[in-house]
């Protein structure tokens, strides 16, 4: 954790001729790991019940970044078919700190690095329901978070030999994967998981030989809309942090190309597990951004079927009144290819087996970029917000 904390203090140092600001957050950093670890320790004496909690039949959520997987993450954990992780609970996984610390979340909000967001494109805090990636990171200072906000920076640190030690990291990160659900289980009260795991991807056949019983919901959106709004969502937090947009342009692009590559080899390597048979079909339901927005009850019907969830009356009634919003919502967001040194020629062709295998018709549905906008996550989180009066998880 220290050589990798050394390197990205190079990064930020050389890129962003700042030092003394990343030497206290990454000091920070080991201060954290440190009150962590006493934490998770103190958990098997204040928290006996977690040597009695099993992971069984996660439904874990994947997919490209923007593909449509936080709502319908939000959304499967606002409607208790499981739990699903906060971001202040995966900084303090620990019981034993969360209860001392939660009264503090408002003073922790001005400090978090979430409020770099834009939230007109993902709203978040610390108390919203997250992605499990950024686990890794806070425990580890490592994933593809490290990668996206780092290493993407150099010049030597290549996407291959990134990957390479990713994978090799199977085992460490699933153990820190299964510790970090049972906790999170004992805390919310809840007796299975549901995640959201984008770097899943990657080693999603490893990831199903430990956990055999996993439900996996993976969503397919057309990268004309996931690449440029991924590409968006991470330069905002980044300008937001460090002036992205006033750095020199080479010195952007050379970052926007190797995020766009790790967004590509994200796509490719599980489509390449799909199409090889690495992935049991027992374990996999596919979900197309266009079928999510259009369909939105047919598609929830599949999904409470595949992980064998009865739907309630209640849950019936609101499913029908988001599938009637979503079918009549328009973003009002546009995304420009040019900016990021992108065209839509080269998306398509890159990824031509992306189209081809899961995407044939949804081109057809979903608004080019030049028009309007286009129906993207924040749109289907505002849907589902005007609908309900969301209860805590």
């Amino acid at each position: 954790m220290l050589q990798r904390m050394y390197t990205a203090y190079g990064i930020v140092a050389s890129q962003f001729k700042q030092r003394l600001s990343p030497l206290v957050t990454f000091t920070g950093f080991i201060l954290l790991h440190g009150l962590v670890t006493v934490g998770l320790v103190a958990d098997r004496v204040f928290f006996p019940a977690l040597r009695r909690t099993k992971i069984s039949g996660p439904i874990v959520i994947v997919g490209n970044p923007r593909s449509g997987t936080t709502f319908l993450h939000r959304f499967l954990v606002e409607h208790e078919l499981g739990a699903g992780m906060r971001i202040w609970k995966m900084l303090y996984p620990s019981p034993t700190l969360q209860v001392p610390l939660q009264p503090l979340l408002p003073l922790l909000e001005k400090i978090s690095p979430a409020r770099h967001h834009a939230h007109a494109a993902h709203e978040t805090n610390l108390t919203a329901i997250e992605t499990d990636d950024p686990s890794l990171l806070f425990r580890y200072f490592d994933g593809l978070f490290l990668y996206g906000f780092f290493y993407a920076w150099s010049k030597t640190e290549t996407l291959d030999g990134f990957e390479q030690r990713f994978v090799a990291n199977a085992e460490r990160d699933f153990n820190w994967y299964e510790s970090l659900w049972r906790r999170n289980l004992v805390s919310e009260k809840r007796d299975r998981v549901v995640a959201k795991l984008f770097s899943l991807s990657l080693r999603l056949p490893q990831f199903l030989r430990r956990f055999p019983d996993a439900k996996v919901l993976y969503m397919v959106r057309d990268p004309l809309e996931t690449v440029p709004s991924g590409l968006s969502l991470v330069t905002g937090v980044l300008d937001g942090r460090f002036g992205f947009w006033s750095l020199p342009l080479e010195q952007r692009q050379h970052f926007i190309e190797n995020m766009y590559a790790a967004l590509l080899r994200l796509s490719l390597r599980f489509h390449e597990d799909y199409t090889s048979g690495r992935i049991p079909p027992d374990n996999l339901y596919i979900v197309t951004f266009p079928r999510l927005m259009q369909q939105f009850d047919v598609v929830m019907d599949d999904i409470l079927k595949f992980v064998d969830v009865e739907p309630s009356a209640e849950l019936k009634q609101t499913i029908r009144s988001i599938a009637d919003k979503q079918r009549r919502y328009k973003s009002a967001h546009q995304y420009d290819l040019a900016r990021f040194g992108l065209t839509e020629e080269r998306i398509r062709r890159d990824y031509a087996v992306i189209y081809d295998t899961f995407l044939q018709d949804a081109s057809l549905n979903e608004s080019s970029l030049s028009e309007s906008g286009s129906n993207d996550e924040a749109g289907s989180e505002q849907a589902a917000a005007e609908s309900q009066q969301v209860s805590p998880a």
